[in-house]
């Protein structure tokens, strides 16, 4: 009898991994397609507004019209969602008592009903100053005058896109990710929609258009998903609830840290790349769209999907950490090694006909993609440490903790900095690439070292010898791809067709090398992959 039960304890066990690990694999496909469509859309929602109106007073005056209500939205609001509102949201979530978690969620939705009325009110008072402050000096009076009619268009999408906000940090608490992953998609889809079927009746309104009403479906989109909320406005003691008083304590240091960002970083990036020649931002621009896909598909997707079985595990937690959330966090991190090193290493070897494929055509020729390739595989240095450390980050969070990764940030912005101006002289816009790398291994590392230590330890998560087998299997991939496309290159030439052939055959030869190798090395994150995929299809 004694012998049964205890043999009963380890089978209990497994199951209950192999449920947790089938679960998270299941979430990070779901946010990662999701995530993957969005910006799939995104790029044909550009590319729609360079065919259809070049790039003039039109799509100037309708860029610095939406950088307001999206810059308001990513300072005040939407850092709040992984760092504060997940977390704070899944602790709630885990009383048996859901009142508790729909007093908390409605007195959020009252704090920005109240505070964005007051703020699209001010941005449709004052538009035209507004846009004096955004605008350039060099902007033409035409352009502001169309940007200031055009953000009285898409200023009141801000009050849609913080509800959005608080509805889906309440999802993903309640680990309903299927709603929230593909509201992107619905809002980039409208503008798509929009843009083309108003563009010749009202020109670029349309594509404003389509941004207020994108916000407005993508909150409607979550409606299935509240099926058992009980929400509803509740307009007395809003700021007395502990829950808003916790979240607005955890979001302080990272407004300030995404103040940094928009205020210092970004600015100063886009002056050094400017000063070293025409044409420098752009390719800085387009390496980093590139460098967003991968990203989107596996950090973001693995980060979103496991921070609230992390938030969870974290709640009774006083010291340390327990079991449960290094298992979670540890089986994230071979997760996303197992995807992103295949990914960086792939998009390392064919970089020259990726960019081909997409951007060479018209005025982007064969110099431009030299360059952009060139500024892609030095950005693709440091994606393995930025998806290991987005993760990282998350655990931070989880443990109500936001203080130390905007301390963190902060070091490794001033790393960046110095690396950039100190390279350079030698090797003009491209140390801000080298710079970039250098922040994102600057921040795991120290990101790492401290939450091992805060957690005491990893507990045992064969993180290393999961990156060692990846990275073998990655290699060989990542040779034969570039192998491949070589030839392929030299025998087909050039020209759209010939690029398809390349990247889909040395792409997909390389994928078939890294599944092999994968299997052979036995590791057991591809396994999880590989299992959902057949259930899927039905093998």
């Amino acid at each position: 009898m004694e012998a049964a039960a205890a043999e009963a304890v380890p089978v209990d066990q497994h199951e209950a991994e192999a449920s947790s690990q089938e679960g998270m694999v299941r979430a990070t496909g779901v946010i990662a397609l999701g995530n993957i469509a969005s910006r799939v859309l995104g790029l044909v929602r550009e590319m729609l507004l360079s065919r259809f109106f070049g790039a003039g007073v039109a799509v100037d005056a309708f860029n610095l019209a939406i950088i307001v209500p999206r810059s308001l939205y990513d300072l005040l609001i939407g850092g709040h969602v992984n760092s504060a509102l997940v977390p704070v949201l899944s602790e709630y979530a885990a009383h048996k008592d859901r009142r508790v978690l729909w007093d908390l969620v409605n007195a959020l939705l009252a704090i920005a009903v109240i505070s964005l009325a007051v703020l699209v009110l001010g941005l449709e008072l004052f538009a035209p100053q507004v846009i004096g402050l955004v605008a350039s000096d060099k902007a033409s009076n035409e352009v502001r005058e169309q940007a200031t009619t055009l953000l009285r268009v898409t200023a009141p999408a801000l009050m849609f896109l913080g509800l959005f906000a608080v509805v889906s940090g309440l999802l993903y608490a309640l680990r309903r990710f299927t709603w929230p992953a593909f509201a992107s998609t619905v809002f980039n889809a409208t503008i798509v929609v929009m843009t083309v079927v108003f563009y010749r009746s009202i020109g670029i309104t349309g594509a404003a258009l389509g941004w207020l009403v994108g916000a407005v479906v993508q909150l409607g989109l979550q409606a299935p998903g509240l099926r058992d909320a009980r929400l509803r406005l509740k307009l007395r003691g809003l700021l007395a609830h502990p829950g808003v008083r916790k979240i607005g304590l955890l979001y302080v240091p990272v407004m300030a840290s995404l103040a940094l960002d928009v205020l210092i970083n970004r600015p100063f990036s886009y002056n050094l790349a400017s000063s070293t020649g025409e044409g420098n931002i752009s390719y800085m621009t387009w390496a980093t769209t590139l460098i967003q896909f991968p990203q989107g598909l596996v950090a973001i997707a693995i980060s979103v999907a496991i921070l609230p079985t992390l938030s969870r595990q974290a709640v009774d937690t006083v010291q340390g950490a327990s079991q449960a959330f290094k298992d979670t966090l540890g089986q994230g991190l071979r997760l996303a090694i197992v995807l992103i090193i295949p990914a960086t290493v792939g998009l390392f070897a064919l970089a020259s006909p990726v960019v081909a494929l997409i951007f060479e055509s018209g005025e982007f020729n064969a110099v431009d993609t030299k360059f952009t390739a060139l500024a892609l595989r030095l950005y693709l240095i440091g994606l393995p440490f930025a998806a290991v450390d987005l993760l990282l980050m998350f655990a931070f969070y989880a443990r109500r903790n936001t203080l130390t990764p905007a301390l963190i940030g902060l070091l490794s912005l001033v790393a960046y900095m110095v690396v950039a101006i100190v390279l350079l002289p030698w090797y003009s816009f491209f140390a801000l690439m080298i710079a970039d790398s250098v922040k994102h291994l600057i921040h795991t590392g120290v990101s790492a070292w401290l939450l091992y230590r805060g957690m005491e330890g990893y507990g045992h998560q064969r993180l290393l010898s999961t990156a060692l087998r990846t990275l073998v299997a990655a290699s060989v991939m990542g040779v034969l791809a570039f192998g491949l496309a070589t030839l392929l290159g030299g025998v087909l030439g050039d020209g759209v067709i010939a690029r398809v052939i390349i990247v889909g055959g040395a792409g997909g030869l390389g994928l078939v090398a890294f599944a092999v190798l994968a299997s052979w090395l036995k590791l057991e994150e591809w396994g999880w992959i590989r299992d959902l995929v057949r259930q899927r299809i039905g093998v």
